[in-house]
């Protein structure tokens, strides 16, 4: 019945996991690139990359969607990066004072990003963005932090993994100081910021997901903070490039407090941003009269060859206009899958979602719920006709023929989706367990 899953065995990749899984914990330094996300023995260890392409240590060529997890939206070894990069390795990576790279990467950022007026740079998203609640509970006296509850993720810090099921290991006290409020629901966050007067910090928020900002509403939020008095931050560690250079709010013209860039500003070198008003970012400096605001001090946050990376990659984004490849590229790939999933009569179960830059993939059971098992035998398919998409996320270095190859993957696959639901139980095109979701109480 799977035969041509059956015949894909990753035997080298196996062995690999068993290392991991005996020497770290939960085989992954990323719980979204843990094994459990893919369907059992069928999880790729990944050898190299280039382009669009990953090689797995069994010898396999895959076609490679949401490359580390968005950040590589150029393409693995992207030239022009790689070669900043090594200019800079050749001149020594950490010094004992600031580097002029760190002047250079400042102005190139605050010159793509003009909405903002001071920025200071990371290695990750969550040191940015616990970073941006701190400093906005410091202006405003204020311990309370709303987040919005339909966007996944925030932080690996207690403020915002407490409110998650993986919430072992953080005391209550700090979870009961974070809140939530709906996106596109202005009403029932003037609600929350009402009943919280006078103690809510700040508004943290994805300004785009997977639907567009209803009218007004990006907007509304920035009146609703002035109004209560709290700080307006927004999350652009996704929508940062892949809306726009400027991320969303260069977009949609509605200016935060702060915000926070990461992931595709380094294409795969570790690197992220807090910037902001100048105001609010002097808190953590040393010109103001002001209590000291500990905002972002790190041994790495500045090394020079992770903020080169981060100056070719805006280069690159401005002179080669990526940001309306990565649109096109992605308008291709969801007719295509839309098509094929039409075509086969799924076309209500595997529905693609989201902006064309940053597209993902629901599956649905027989009954319309989404479904992991259906993940599974999708996932499962794909794998083996070489396309490895957690996600439909493209990068620029996607071709036509990628393009189509991905199509008559999920060509294939949607014909195998089409007889689970006609016997209404996906089980014997899964293999084995089903894949799980990242955020879940018990392993």
């Amino acid at each position: 019945m799977d035969r041509e899953a059956e015949e894909f065995l990753l035997p080298r990749s196996r062995l690999a996991n068993e290392r991991l899984h005996a020497l770290i914990p939960g085989g992954a330094h990323t719980y979204a690139k843990g094994d459990d996300q893919y369907p059992e023995n069928l999880a790729p260890v990944i050898s190299h990359g280039r382009g669009a392409h990953v090689w797995d240590v069994d010898g396999n060529r895959y076609i490679e969607y949401g490359s580390g997890l968005r950040s590589v939206s150029l393409g693995h070894a992207h030239p022009r990066v790689v070669e900043a990069v090594r200019r800079e390795l050749d001149r020594g990576s950490n010094f004992v004072r600031p580097s002029i790279v760190e002047v250079d990467a400042a102005e190139r950022f605050l010159a793509t990003v003009p909405t903002a007026e001071m920025v200071k740079f990371a290695k990750n998203g969550s040191d940015a963005t616990t970073a941006a609640v701190r400093l906005a509970r410091a202006a405003t006296g204020r311990a309370r932090v709303a987040v919005c509850a339909d966007h996944p993720f925030f932080s690996v810090d207690d403020w915002f993994i407490g409110t998650t099921p993986m919430s072992a290991g953080i005391p209550a006290a700090t979870t009961e100081l974070t809140v939530a409020f709906p996106y596109g629901d202005l009403a029932a966050t003037e609600e929350l910021l009402t009943r919280y007067e006078d103690d809510v910090a700040c508004l943290i928020l994805e300004p785009a997901g997977h639907t567009e900002p209803p009218p007004g509403y990006l907007a509304g939020l920035r009146e609703l903070a002035d109004r209560h008095g709290c700080v307006l931050i927004f999350d652009e560690m996704i929508t940062g490039f892949r809306w726009s250079e400027a991320g969303a709010q260069g977009l949609y013209g509605v200016v935060p407090d702060l915000s926070t860039f990461g992931k595709a500003l380094g294409n795969g070198f570790a690197v992220s941003a807090l910037a902001g008003r100048r105001e609010l970012m002097e808190r953590g400096g040393l010109r103001h009269s002001g209590d000291r605001v500990f905002l972002l001090s790190t041994t790495h946050g500045a090394e020079t060859h992770s903020l080169a990376a981060a100056i070719a990659v805006q280069t690159t984004y401005a002179e080669e206009g990526v940001t309306a490849q990565l649109h096109a590229l992605g308008e291709r790939l969801a007719a295509g899958v839309r098509e094929a999933a039409a075509g086969t009569g799924v076309g209500d179960h595997v529905v693609v979602r989201g902006r064309a830059s940053n597209l993902v993939f629901a599956t649905l059971d027989e009954n319309g719920q989404p479904s992991q098992r259906y993940r599974t035998l999708f996932l499962r398919r794909l794998l083996a006709g070489g396309v490895l998409a957690p996600s439909f996320v493209v990068s620029s270095a996607l071709d036509d023929a990628d393009i189509d190859h991905t199509v008559d993957a999920v060509a294939q696959a949607c014909a195998v989706y089409r007889k689970a639901l006609d016997a209404a139980d996906p089980t014997p095109w899964l293999g084995g367990r089903p894949v799980k979701p990242v955020f879940r109480r018990s392993a």
